[in-house]
């Protein structure tokens, strides 16, 4: 069965189980608190926790997953990929244990040909909390697993939290015995007592109870949830490779097209050698995790999610390296990749020509990268055999870990091109200092994963409330308030003095809390005794809770002091000129593109907006063009913007637009522009008529995730602004081009092509020049001894590629009749370099390419290396040139040959 059957056949089954089937979300986390989505709970986790409503009672999906906190791992066991997908099926406050563990053994174990997976009941095994009786017997009276196949085991070892005071619940964990093939049967209560016998499949967690104070799992159950909850997770690829017969989940059909390729570029067999199996599953786990990851809107970078991405990107270059393939390897392994992907998400398709162009251009930079990092790394062992005297050489692993850090460059490539210098690298050193930073990583993934705020501060005083914060903003900018909350660090207080950063609670307020994409009001609120606070922010950490974090500039505040709250008004109108503005943009691309072209967040700040939406596309320039002439004509018509508080029902009767993911009430407010123009639900500030908002252009068009699209528009003075700059730039062109600005896009595109033809033409007659002396060069080859030695300073050249080329030119012209050596130097960018290569005779006598460059570039100032046949270095002083070149003779001479 295909991947991408089983994962529909996940949904087809939950469907008809009346559960909702929520598409999956990005890679890129919607948990501000992770850098990707790295289970398939995430999406849910404010339901799991209780912060917030569920929408619907029970949901499944199939949610794309990235972790690469054991990415050492990969290729080395059976179950460790970067890039994964999550089954999973949730209930809130709906089904709990019972129906979760029939809906498990009936899917896992229903004939395939009436919608099941076909497992095998009886090689079922599953792990239970030792005192959860009423999964035990769900399981055994229930379902009528044997009860010797149910393992029931400590708090320890089965038990789900988020790693503080709030919901917890025991597990049940499906495991299918694959057989005695592949490790010792289980006895002792134990299903991983070795090998990848017992492999988990399905894990059930029974969210059912409210922790307290401890630590790790030491902690009270203080009672059950009043709404209890199912989430559960089931692995796509362990299912897939168990259903495919496959040893792994590198062999699925998602998975191994890309070790084919790698077989056909190197000529490595898969399974010949235990380490080039590992370099392959390395290639195919992280080009399909780049492939993915770039899908959904990631670009390579030093730090977050880009580091992530580089590092899977530049992991893959390596290990195909390794395997004897030195060529740029992603144009061929890239589009199988996405071949075997797009049946499952067939929108790789669409984003492909964006995909491949990151991918690529990475794999390009990287091979600079090795370059550049050769360079470093011939320095580094230069000074470590100056400092070492007499004494072997030893490269710190300091260096090294600054090598691999710093410049990507990988630790296996700084031992192998040490080692060929008679280095050594102190690995030890390097690999405590990797142990460290992983340890540091660890740990703030840790902190990050259970890290979500504890909104028990919040709770405590939304619950001395006598009712939700009363917002006035719509109709107000300035109003009376009362204190009513006070935190400072996170912790209530009844009174804090100035200086000091604080949180503040108001009874009613007229300033906006960030939400909706519109970001907080700004302003001031100044108590009757005196005390200032400067607001920055403003966030609802809990459903009617308005926090105004800021600054306490004067005074002192305390609980119930009266005062009055202002706004930045300037702030609020032109943020409510760009909310009104993102609306109409909407409307437009309804009209226009499609209805299909739904929103998928925004950010409206002042003077700006960034509107994500969903397609399968890009949008054409032309249609874009003409999406900012509508929402300017209809602007100039000065449409009325109204709002309306209505039923949810009646509102989708109206037409009024929802969005994905967002959470409504019962009652909902609709902004119209219009009358029944533009209709959506919203809860943010909005101008009265659209001729407020002055003028929108739109900047641009771009791909920011799989599917989904983002308009980047300035708005009112930040429109004019930019209208008149781009005005000023055009007549500039057109001065000095000469020609009108219609004729501006065919002008500058004939310079370009120009100018690239050109280049290339230089290129070419450079190359031709160089290359023209090879054969003079090997005709008149003095004999040095019986090896024929050229030596030829190149002058200025491009890059050591050029004196690669001509190099290699002069010694096939050689042949192989005699031992022959020759050394080509240049200077590239103002640094001298050289090139060694030799024939098979003269490696016979001895005679190594690596050995001459090292000597020639200490002459220069630096240092080199490579193989016996072709090795290449550098330096610092070009004027040493001649000098390091007529030592290479001396040394074929002299027989110094290491």
């Amino acid at each position: 069965m295909r991947t991408a059957d089983i994962r529909q056949r996940w949904l087809d089954y939950f469907g008809s189980k009346d559960h909702h089937l929520a598409p999956s979300v990005p890679l890129v986390s919607p948990d501000p608190s992770i850098l990707f989505t790295i289970a398939g709970m995430v999406p849910f986790i404010p339901y799991i926790l209780g912060t917030e409503q569920a929408p619907w009672p029970r949901v499944a999906s199939v949610q794309k997953c990235i972790r690469t906190n054991d990415i050492e791992n990969v290729g080395r066991t059976t179950r460790h990929g970067t890039f994964f997908q999550m089954n999973g099926n949730f209930s809130f406050g709906d089904y709990f244990k019972r129906e979760a563990i029939d809906f498990a053994w009936e899917l896992l174990t229903t004939e395939q040909s009436k919608g099941g997976y076909g497992f095998d009941g009886d090689r079922m095994w599953v792990t239970v909390w030792e005192q959860d009786a009423e999964a035990y017997d769900a399981l055994t009276k229930g379902v009528g697993i044997d009860p010797k196949h149910i393992v029931r085991l400590p708090r320890e070892e089965n038990f789900w939290d988020t790693g503080q005071p709030g919901p917890a619940g025991p597990c049940a964990e499906w495991h299918y015995d694959r057989g005695p093939a592949y490790g010792p049967e289980a006895v002792g209560g134990n299903v991983d007592p070795g090998g990848d016998r017992y492999l988990e499949v399905w894990n059930l967690v029974f969210d059912q109870y409210v922790r307290g104070e401890g630590q790790g799992k030491d902690y009270p159950l203080l009672g059950e949830l009043e709404h209890k909850s199912i989430d559960t997770g089931a692995g796509l690829e362990r299912i897939a490779y168990l259903l495919q017969g496959k040893e792994n989940l590198y062999e699925i059909d998602e998975v191994f097209p890309v070790i084919s390729a790698v077989e056909e570029l190197t000529g490595r067999r898969y399974g010949a050698d235990p380490e080039d199996d590992v370099r392959m599953r390395v290639v195919a786990d992280h080009v399909r995790s780049s492939l993915m990851v770039i899908g959904d809107g990631v670009r390579p970078s030093n730090e977050g999610r880009g580091y992530v991405l580089r590092r899977l990107l530049r992991r893959a270059v390596r290990a195909v390296r390794l395997l004897g393939y030195d060529a740029e390897a992603l144009p061929v392994l890239l589009p199988v990749s996405k071949d075997a992907m797009k049946a499952s998400y067939p929108e790789l398709e669409a984003e492909f020509g964006r995909i491949s162009d990151v991918a690529y251009g990475e794999e390009d930079a990287f091979r600079r990268t090795l370059a550049q990092g050769t360079t470093i790394l011939d320095t580094a062992v230069s000074k470590a055999k100056q400092a070492a005297g007499t004494a072997a050489p030893v490269l710190s692993g300091s260096e090294a870990f600054q090598l691999h850090d710093t410049y990507g460059f990988p630790i296996d490539l700084t031992l192998e091109m040490a080692a060929e210098q008679g280095v050594q690298v102190d690995e030890k050193a390097f690999r405590d200092l990797m142990a460290e930073q992983r340890q540091r990583a660890r740990a703030d993934a840790l902190a990050k994963k259970t890290g979500h705020a504890d909104l028990r501060a919040y709770e405590t005083i939304a619950g001395e409330l006598s009712a939700p914060v009363e917002f006035l903003g719509y109709r107000q900018q300035e109003a009376a308030v009362t204190v009513a909350g006070l935190l400072v660090d996170g912790v209530p207080a009844p009174a804090a003095t100035a200086p000091a950063d604080v949180e503040v609670v108001l009874d009613r307020t007229p300033f906006y809390a960030e939400s909706g994409g519109q970001l907080a009001d700004q302003g001031t609120i100044v108590l009757d005794g005196g005390a200032t606070i400067e607001v920055d922010d403003v966030q609802r950490p809990i459903k009617g809770l308005n926090v105004h974090r800021g600054r306490l500039v004067e005074g002192t505040v305390a609980l119930g002091d009266p005062g009055t709250a202002t706004i930045d008004v300037e702030r609020r109108v032109a943020i409510s000129r760009a909310h009104s503005a993102t609306h109409m943009i909407h409307k437009a691309l309804h009209e226009l593109v499609g209805p299909d072209r739904t929103q998928a967040g925004s950010e409206n700040a002042p003077s700006r907006v960034r509107f994500d939406f969903r397609s399968p596309q890009a949008v054409p320039a032309s249609a874009l063009q003409e999406i900012e002439e509508r929402v300017n004509v209809r602007l100039a018509e000065n449409l009325e913007v109204t709002d309306q508080l209505m039923p949810l029902d009646e509102a989708r009767e109206l037409g009024a637009m929802a969005l994905f993911g967002e959470k409504y009430g019962d009652i909902v407010r609709v902004v119209s522009i219009g009358g029944d123009w533009s209709r959506e639900l919203c809860g943010g500030t909005h101008v009265k008529a659209s001729g407020e908002i002055g003028r929108v252009a739109l900047l641009g068009e771009s791909s920011i995730g799989s599917g989904v699209r983002r308009v980047d528009a300035l708005v009112g003075d930040g429109a004019y602004g930019f209208q008149a700059k781009e005005h000023a730039l055009v007549g500039q062109l057109t001065g000095m081009l000469g020609a009108r600005p219609e004729e501006l896009g065919d002008r500058v595109g004939a310079l370009l092509a120009r100018l690239k033809e050109t280049e290339k033409e230089l290129a070419a007659l450079r190359q031709g020049k160089l290359l023209a002396a090879a054969g003079t060069l090997a005709a008149e080859a003095p004999r040095v001894g019986a090896v024929r030695v050229v030596t030829h300073d190149a002058g200025d050249v491009a890059s050591a590629d050029d004196l690669r080329a001509l190099a290699l030119d002069v010694r096939g012209r050689l042949g192989d009749a005699d031992p022959a050596l020759v050394a080509i130097g240049g200077v590239a960018g103002g640094r001298p370099l050289v090139v060694v290569a030799t024939n098979a005779p003269a490696r016979d006598a001895g005679l190594r390419a690596g050995d001459f460059v090292k000597a020639a570039a200490g002459v220069l100032g630096g240092g080199g290396g490579g193989k016996p046949d072709l090795a290449q270095g550098g330096g610092s002083d070009a004027t040493a040139l001649p000098a390091a070149l007529s030592g290479v003779v001396d040394g074929v001479r002299d027989g110094i040959v290491g």
